[in-house]
Formats: C-alpha cells, sequence, structure tokens
C-alpha cells in the first residue's frame, strides 16, 4: 500500500471519530443542533456545527468533504437539486416541517366551502405547486400524476366545486382573506398576520409532509455510529417537546 493510500485510509478511519460536522441554516436547524448538542456530548458524540445562509453551499460542502451531514432541506428540493448536480447525496431522517397551512375569515371548516368558492394560492412555482398538493390532500382537487411538486392550476383534473383559484405573491395572502373564501399561506407570512398555525389553520401539512425537512449525508454515513445517534437524538421525546415550545407551531415535528 502506498502512502497516499495509506493516508486515505487513516482518514477514513477517523472521520467520524466521536465528531459529526453538520452544516444547517441558522433558523430553526441550528438551533435544533445546538439545543442537542449536550445530549450528544453525553455519548461521546462533539457536534461541529457550521452555519450557511444560503442553500447551495451545504450540498457542495457535503459532496466535498467538508462537513459530514448537513440540515436544512426537504427530500423534494434535494431531488431538484441533483438533477442538475448529481452528487450523490442520500435523505435520511425527517426532524420538522415549517407547515403551509388553509386559512380563512369565512369558513370554519373546508367541508362547508360552497361551489365557486375562491381560494388564494402563492404565485411562485415552488410555493404554487406545494400549495396545489396541499389542497389535493385536503380532498379538494386532483392533480394530474405526473405534475408533482411543479403543479400549477392548468394540471387540477378533478374540481368538483369548480373551486376559483387568485394566484397573488405569497406575502399579500393575509390580507387577500377578506377577498377570498380560504388561502394558502407559509408559515412565516401566517405569523406575521397573527395567526397560530395549529390552532388556527383548517388544514395544514404534518409530518406527512414531502416538505419536511432531513438529514442528508452520503451513503457511505448512513452506518456511522455517530451518526445513528445523531438521528436518534433529532427524533427523541426531548427535541419534540423543544420544537413544540420554542416554535409553537411555527414549526411541526415529523416524527
Amino acid at each position: 500500500m502506498n502512502k497516499i493510500a495509506i493516508l486515505a485510509a487513516l482518514l477514513s478511519s477517523t472521520a467520524f471519530a466521536g465528531t459529526l460536522r453538520v452544516g444547517a441554516t441558522p433558523v430553526p436547524h441550528a438551533e435544533i443542533l445546538n439545543f442537542v448538542k449536550p445530549i450528544l456530548a453525553k455519548q461521546g458524540v462533539t457536534l461541529e456545527i457550521r452555519e450557511f445562509t444560503d442553500y447551495v453551499q451545504p450540498n457542495l460542502a457535503l459532496a466535498d468533504g467538508s462537513i459530514d451531514v448537513n440540515f436544512f432541506q426537504h427530500v423534494p428540493y434535494l431531488d431538484e437539486f441533483q438533477k442538475n448536480r448529481p452528487l450523490g447525496i442520500v435523505a435520511s431522517t425527517k426532524v420538522h416541517v415549517e407547515p403551509m397551512g388553509v386559512y380563512s375569515k369565512k369558513l370554519t371548516s373546508l367541508k362547508t366551502i360552497k361551489a365557486g368558492a375562491t381560494i388564494a394560492i402563492p404565485n411562485d412555482p415552488s410555493n404554487s405547486g406545494r400549495a396545489l398538493k396541499l389542497l389535493e390532500r385536503a380532498g379538494l382537487i386532483r392533480l394530474r400524476k405526473e405534475a408533482g411538486i411543479k403543479a400549477t392550476v392548468l394540471d387540477i383534473t378533478t374540481n368538483v366545486k369548480k373551486l376559483k383559484f387568485r394566484e397573488l405573491e405569497a406575502a399579500q395572502l393575509p390580507r387577500a382573506l377578506q377577498d377570498v373564501d380560504a388561502a394558502v399561506i407559509n408559515t412565516n407570512y401566517a405569523l406575521e398576520a397573527g395567526f397560530n398555525p395549529v390552532k388556527d389553520s383548517l388544514f395544514i401539512e404534518g409530518k406527512q409532509s414531502p416538505y419536511a425537512n432531513v438529514l442528508a449525508v452520503k451513503p457511505a454515513t448512513l452506518k456511522n455510529p455517530d451518526f445513528i445517534k445523531l438521528q436518534k437524538v433529532l427524533n427523541s421525546a426531548e427535541v419534540k417537546a423543544f420544537i413544540q415550545k420554542q416554535y409553537k407551531g411555527a414549526v411541526v415535528p415529523a416524527f
């Protein structure tokens, strides 16, 4: 074995020797990681948290080995990212959902929505598709199976109540509630408008949402003992209680 091969073997065997380098965006991901850091320390795992403020560098850093794990994205984003950049990254444990919900000032239940009612949805591609998928799960419409996360109103195949859709900028949706029967609103804008996503939404993404934020790794990391400890802690009762208390419905445990 030559010197390069010996060095590579040594690096491979020591890369995860009690230390995990995790890349994350600040809120809520790094906050959650900082909460579990002392818990993992008691289990012999040192968590090094490296914060990123964009959605590209964490995947590139994972691919080049600068970090061992990242925590900032959901599976639809990861899949779309790797269409153009096949980095060999895989999704692992679901941790939380930053839920999108259906809100109304005129309805107390989606069961009472009338024929011809108007529902406002975000007009940007990523959020409009997500909103339509949520309405499909609520049983209001059906979409073409091929539509995926980029679904548009043109992909609606079944609309029994002949609902109408008004596409608006996401930030305008809470204000539009006066003029429509319901609106599908991102959690951050719902909170700004004084809504509690858990109590006030008529229908909301839950832990089954495909938009749950996950840990992402290279395949070889999946069997690493320290990573397995991280997975278990992030799906623990302590973390669930922390998320519920800290974010009050703005972030929902996905386990």
